[in-house]
């Protein structure tokens, strides 16, 4: 099986964070959100992992020169082949996935870096697909599924009206890859577009038209990263999944002087917490100093040195010096607030 994940979207929802760092290469708990995917992925398929493909953006995006090499290592790591495709153009989901066609082949994941997830992965070998969904107070926001009989009976991108409250989440799976890209071939020879982009949905639409067979898969957790207080949310989240499975998350370098960690907390290599209580669901990266602080349920990046601070809900991005009185805060890379 391969894995195949577009992210080639910067994330503006989360700026200032994403001015300097791509919403996927955002940093959760000491791992990047595509990381914690596509190892959530690795851990709960029930088929090796062959190769995966990271669909990413241009330099021109904000995409770090080291990313192709980081991605690689990701999949190295997974025991997999890594493999990195640039989408020049932002062109819509479908798109995206055409970006790798070098790589889609045999049975296939599809996985947006968006989002994390706790789901059930037992694939049914009588379906040609699923897709994973979960039910929401807002449907309007994001493609759909119609059910009948326990298959998918239709797919709607963003519908005006109500349709269905099951929303897709942006992971598929595909038991014949190659029937996805000659439908996502055939959308972009043909110029189909009715959104102004090349959506994944059409592309679905077109594949049940034709007799393919699709269940929906079941979403336990669905943690979103589209926004600061979402991704905070998701950061605590995670630390609770990370400490219910008896991880120890604190490097054994952090110095503490006259301070207290309250887990779950995740705390990087050489941090130094100086007359300083911070927890419970906080994460702090490497090289760090905080000072004569208490900070509880927050997402603080490496680099960073914060003083006389009482927060919670924050995020603050990398390389900051913050010293103020506000609480719920979020800061961008390379920011000064004292």
């Amino acid at each position: 099986m391969k894995i195949i994940v577009p992210m080639a979207g910067i994330g503006s929802r989360l700026r200032p964070h994403t001015l300097t760092t791509p919403k996927p290469l955002t940093v959760i708990a000491g791992k990047s959100i595509v990381q914690r995917l596509v190892e959530d992925i690795t851990s709960v398929v029930d088929q090796p992992i062959e190769e995966i493909a990271f669909i990413i953006g241009p330099a021109a995006k904000g995409f770090p020169a080291d990313t192709k090499d980081r991605l690689i290592k990701i999949a190295e790591n997974l025991g997999a082949k890594g493999s990195v495709y640039v989408q020049e153009e932002a062109l819509g989901t479908a798109h995206a996935i055409y970006c790798a066609k070098e790589s889609l082949g045999g049975s296939c994941v599809v996985a947006f870096a968006d989002t994390l997830f706790k789901a059930d992965f037992t694939l049914d070998a009588n379906a040609d697909g699923a897709i994973w969904v979960k039910q929401v107070e807002d449907p309007s926001a994001f493609g759909v599924v119609k059910l009948k009989d326990g298959f998918i009976t239709d797919f709607v991108e963003k519908p005006k009206e109500f349709v269905s409250d099951l929303a897709i989440i942006g992971i598929y799976y595909f038991k014949d890859a190659d029937k996805l890209l000659e439908e996502i071939k055939y959308l972009i020879d043909n110029d189909i577009r009715p959104s102004g982009e090349y959506q994944l949905t059409e592309v679905l639409e077109a594949l049940k038209v034709k007799g393919a067979k699709f269940i929906p898969g079941k979403v336990n957790t669905w943690m979103d990263c589209g926004k600061k207080d979402p991704t905070v949310d998701t950061n605590k989240q995670v630390l609770g999944f990370e400490q219910a499975d008896g991880n120890n998350l604190v490097a054994e370098s952090v110095v503490l002087e006259n301070a207290e960690i309250i887990q779950p907390c995740y705390v990087g290599k050489n941090v130094v917490l100086k007359n300083t209580k911070i927890g419970p669901f906080v994460s702090i990266g490497e090289n760090s100093i905080v000072e004569n602080s208490t900070i509880t349920n927050s997402l603080i990046q490496t680099n960073v040195r914060i003083s006389n601070a009482n927060l919670d809900n924050a995020m603050i991005g990398n390389h900051v010096k913050y010293n103020a009185n506000y609480t719920s805060v979020s800061i961008g890379d390379y920011t000064e607030l004292t």
